[in-house]
């Protein structure tokens, strides 16, 4: 589909895998035309990520075909949902924008990374 914004998602990391439910209900219900592909059922490398950097963060691709990682990703998604509008325009102002990334990249990226890694390791052992 033309308009289509593809989110890739880790489903193997439990916050993420709830955040996406309540993102996954409200485009069903907005018919927003956004796909959810979840790199631990599928492979990534069609969007040109490893499965351990589509681990690493939030990926979204536009329908223009561009990859876009973090909350610029977000705020993609974010526009698309009904009721969270105002958070992809507040991620778009400069300085909140900033603060943003720069908060999901070090603090919220790694720590869900971690949880990935440890229920992987998990099931491994399972």
């Amino acid at each position: 589909m033309k308009d289509e914004l593809t989110v890739i998602f880790n489903g193997n990391c439990p916050i993420c895998s709830r955040e996406i439910a309540v993102y996954r209900a409200r485009a069903a219900r907005a018919d927003a035309n956004v796909r959810f592909f979840d790199m631990t059922e599928e492979d990534p490398e069609r969007f040109g990520l490893t499965r351990d950097a589509a681990a690493r963060r939030f990926y979204a691709v536009a329908p223009d075909g561009h990859l876009i990682s973090g909350i610029p990703a977000f705020a993609l998604l974010w526009d698309r949902l009904p009721g969270l509008r105002w958070m992809a325009r507040a991620a778009r102002l400069p300085i909140l924008g900033v603060l943003a990334e720069s908060a999901y990249t070090r603090i919220a990226a790694p720590i869900l990374y971690a949880l990935h890694r440890r229920r992987e390791a998990r099931q491994v052992r399972a």
